[in-house]
């Protein structure tokens, strides 16, 4: 099994890892805090989320761990993430006060991404508080 974690500020990284040895089998610099991340295993990547410096979220193919896109639209750093059940969407949470909602993924089980130029923040931002 495998287990993927972020660095912070200072570090910048995500770093796998093999979860019955402990063994660290890659890393990789994202050039930002991480500060969450999820898996797409039906399309085998890994979306992370930043802070400092980008305030983003990031795409990335497994295991070449290639970046496919970068998601921006907040302005403050992402505290959290979730996907969706259908694993279509991916919502967003951050510093600034908004929920942002990314369609990500194809629906239709072809296990095809959707272009990048088509990846987009949903219009609708709620505020958390």
């Amino acid at each position: 099994s495998l287990l993927a974690s972020g660095g912070g500020t200072a570090d910048r990284k995500i770093h796998f890892w093999n979860a019955a040895s402990g063994a660290k089998l890659n890393t990789i610099d994202t050039k930002s805090q991480v500060s969450s991340l999820q898996w797409n295993k039906e399309h085998r990547e890994i979306i992370s989320g930043h802070g400092f410096s980008k305030n983003q979220l990031s795409i990335w193919s497994y295991p070449t761990m290639k970046k496919v896109v970068d998601l921006t639209g907040h302005t403050e750093r992402v505290l959290s993430m979730a996907i969706s059940p259908d694993g279509t969407t991916v919502v967003s949470a951050a510093g600034d006060e908004t929920l942002r909602f990314w369609k990500c993924f194809a629906s239709d089980g072809s296990n095809k991404k959707k272009k990048k130029d088509v990846v987009s923040s949903s219009k609708l931002s709620a505020s958390i508080r």
